[in-house]
């Protein structure tokens, strides 16, 4: 070793949203190549797999001084951080550096692991189990106390998308995420027939794949209508219903009712007469069906029709 080398200082972080042990290739081998591996939390959920790979490893806080005396001589010290990184020993690095009266190690920040695509929802769930325990109001809910938020949310959620507005959009989304993680959470308490999140997420993995035939099994698809009819003779298999209107809920808006509707009649190749009969509905059940024909969202425009009212109304009232 060379007595006026500075070292190096090696501030390893993991995520803790990965499996304790899953470090890359190149933080293991800073690992067995260090001269000293120190970490602070006895508890640290990677130090029974350091040990296991033969790493040993120092329960230590140094301060930046001592850190960087430590390195003196050329040596090589890994810091292991906790989940929420060390503030105090970065900062007091950062000083040290500053002052320039001490000569620095070289600094490398190394992440031993890195968060896979999703695993923020891993956060969620468990967000969602404490709360679900602690909070007075969350831990009384059921799936039919909660069942008018869905529908609410869903709604906002079609607002901001009508909106354009991002930020909203993204807000939106995870309010009806929450329904879905929130309404698996009360699940798992079920006396008959639990199910978790896991559960969920699992059966519609499997719908997924079962319903993409031409990009999981051996069929092809050129065309979104291609794959708009694999979708629904797949379904039809699945269901195995008596009605093209089996699985349409009566409960949703009108002209959303009757659309969907039309839609199964002339998926299904139906020639259906529409009722006649006194009063606007029928006149409304005529339009959307018209609207559907056409390729129309009679509900969105309905929704821009009335948007265009509202504002004509707030101009009537002499807002801007």
């Amino acid at each position: 070793m060379n007595a006026e080398d500075p070292g190096r200082i090696v501030l390893l972080t993991a995520s803790h949203r990965v499996a304790p042990g899953l470090l890359s290739w190149p933080a293991w081998q800073v690992l067995h190549a260090a001269d000293r591996v120190l970490c602070a939390e006895p508890d640290h959920p990677q130090l029974p797999y350091l040990r296991e790979a033969g790493v040993t490893v120092e329960h230590s806080a140094p301060t930046a001084q001592e850190l960087v005396d430590a390195c003196a001589g050329g040596r090589s010290v890994v810091v292991l951080a906790g989940g929420e990184g060390d503030q105090p020993l970065t900062d007091g690095l950062a000083r040290l550096a500053g002052s320039g009266r001490v000569r620095m190690p070289d600094l490398e920040l190394l992440p031993g692991s890195y968060d896979l695509p999703g695993a923020r929802l891993l956060d969620l769930v468990q967000v969602m189990d404490r709360i679900r325990i602690e909070c007075p109001w969350t831990s009384r809910k059921t799936h039919e106390g909660l069942a008018k938020y869905a529908i609410e949310e869903a709604y906002e959620l079609v607002e901001a998308i009508e909106d354009g507005d991002r930020d909203e959009l993204r807000e939106e989304l995870g309010d009806v995420l929450l329904q879905v993680v929130f309404h698996a959470r009360i699940a798992e308490e079920a006396e008959d027939e639990p199910f978790s999140v896991d559960d969920v997420a699992a059966t519609l993995v499997e719908k997924l794949i079962h319903r993409h035939p031409h990009v999981f099994g051996d069929e092809s698809a050129e065309t979104p209508e291609d794959v708009h009819a694999h979708w629904l003779r797949t379904k039809a298999i699945e269901k195995q219903r008596d009605s093209v209107t089996d699985g349409v809920p009566l409960g949703q808006p009108g002209l959303a009712l009757a659309a969907k509707l039309a839609g199964r009649v002339r998926t299904a190749g139906l020639d259906v007469p529409l009722p006649t009969g006194e009063g606007i509905g029928y006149e409304l059940l005529a339009l959307a069906v018209r609207a559907e024909e056409d390729g129309i969202d009679p509900e969105a425009a309905l929704r821009a029709a009335g948007r265009a009212y509202r504002d004509a109304i707030r101009a009537a009232e002499g807002h801007a």
